[in-house]
């Protein structure tokens, strides 16, 4: 049941109120002022107030204000004498539940108090949901010591509690998803809807119908009206993975959203507004990409207000063994195993990888480590001839110096390619990247359909 805190100072009418609510089951705290009672507040968690409107130290509906403001999710109820039951409705513009009187019976004061707890403890429930979600997706659940990430973090915090427009850069696999999601999570807008799309996973047509929506009718196959991304992140976040893939033509439409805060669905003629925030990602370099003629450079300007370069996971080597012993956790839960370890040799050949691939590269190897290892140990224990041979032998450089970077890519992607027995489709997935990007780089280094 709930607990109720009683804060009156005629002990005798407190005294009664609470043996009326015991015998309905609620547990009752007490309380002679307001004092008291905010100091009963800060230690226990309480889903109903009665407090009486006339207290020795402060003005009772000033109280029930301050309570409100202070634990959101209490709900107060003013307990009000019968000349004064303009308090009461006072109380309530002020925040409060209700009111009673002190003359009032039972059979009005426990049905109100049922009532006002029961909202309570549905907020107290959201508040709960709120906390879950804010440690899945939130800035605790990015893993890391090094001062590269905590520079990375500190910038997302302080744009977080913004409306700004955010750009994260850098390599593939570092986490750019992940910071999007602490971000909103932050934000104003948590509340809000989050929604995320790969602009290099679609083809043009396709693409442009995800995110702004069709009337049906408006192209062959579009048999009903659909909505679009942008309608859908209404009041929320929408993350743009993948920016630098977008064709110039939808980089216009998205321009006049950053703009306008309005779009058009395709086949409208009448713009449908919007107010959602931006988060966009790339693994390019937009600016340079502008100047080839490839990306708009006034979408890059609006894009860029607040850019935050995240770290490749070889600049922050001193994270990698957290990192993987969570990612080894999860894995090893999944298949049933609470304990597991990582040897000392396993984390020395995994600190001296070059991660061409980041994060997921190593979320992938340490998947593929679990799933080698012998499962009757207790506790698992991972080890090096559980990593890829090419990590064993260190056959392909560490040194990022050693071979040019389009090369230790080709090689990457090739190798990729190879474990995947020619599955683009997969061994995009594995690399991070959308399958146009794929093709492109497959047709760069001469890589054949």
């Amino acid at each position: 049941m709930a607990t109720i805190l009683l804060i009156d100072d005629e002990s005798r009418l407190r005294q009664l109120l609470a043996r009326i609510l015991q015998l309905e089951g609620y547990t009752i705290l007490e309380a002679e002022n307001a004092r008291a009672g905010l100091k009963v507040l800060e230690r226990e968690e309480v889903q109903l107030v009665i407090s009486d409107v006339k207290l020795p130290d402060k003005n009772g509906i000033e109280l029930s204000a301050q309570i409100k403001e202070l634990y959101p999710a209490t709900e107060v109820i003013v307990l009000t004498a019968y000349g004064t039951i303009s308090d009461g409705v006072t109380a309530i513009k002020n925040g409060a539940f209700d009111y009673i009187t002190k003359g009032d019976d039972n059979d009005r004061i426990i049905p109100l108090v049922s009532r006002a707890v029961e909202k309570a403890n549905l907020q107290f429930r959201i508040k709960q949901l709120e906390q879950q979600v804010s440690q899945r997706y939130g800035f605790d659940r990015i893993i890391g010591r090094s001062r590269p990430i905590h520079q990375a973090i500190d910038l997302a915090r302080k744009v977080a509690v913004t409306d700004t427009t955010v750009l994260l850069t850098g390599e593939t696999g570092t986490g750019k998803e992940v910071f999007s999601q602490a971000i909103h999570q932050a934000s104003p807008r948590r509340t809000g809807p989050f929604v995320a799309i790969n602009c290099g996973a679609l083809g043009k047509d396709i693409l442009e119908s995800e995110l702004f929506g069709h009337r049906s009718g408006a192209f062959t196959g579009a048999n009903r009206d659909q909505k679009g991304l942008f309608a859908e992140a209404n009041k929320g976040t929408i993350f743009l993975d993948e920016i630098g893939e977008m064709p110039l033509d939808l980089q216009a439409k998205l321009l006049r959203v950053l703009e306008t805060h309005e779009f058009l669905r395709v086949g409208d003629t009448k713009p449908t507004k919007t107010d959602v925030r931006v988060i966009a990602a790339t693994n390019r370099g937009l600016e340079q990409e502008a100047s080839a003629g490839r990306f708009r450079l006034d979408l890059y300007y609006r894009l860029s207000v607040f850019q935050i370069e995240l770290p490749a996971l070889r600049d922050r080597r001193d994270d990698i063994p957290d990192l993987a012993t969570q990612f080894a956790q999860q894995e090893a839960a999944k298949i049933g195993k609470r304990d597991v370890r990582l040897s000392p040799a396993f984390v020395q050949k995994l600190q001296s990888h070059g991660w061409k691939g980041n994060i997921r590269e190593l979320k992938n190897v340490i998947e593929r480590a679990v799933i080698l290892a012998d499962s009757s140990n207790a506790p698992l224990e991972l080890t090096p001839d559980l990593l890829p041979y090419e990590m064993q032998t260190g056959s392909l450089p560490n040194d990022a110096t050693a071979l040019d970077l389009a090369t230790v890519e080709q090689q990457h992607i090739r190798r990729v390619l190879q474990q995947t027995n020619g599955n683009k489709t997969e061994t995009a997935r594995l690399l991070g990247i959308g399958l146009t990007t794929l093709y492109r780089k497959l047709g760069e280094a001469g890589v054949g359909e």
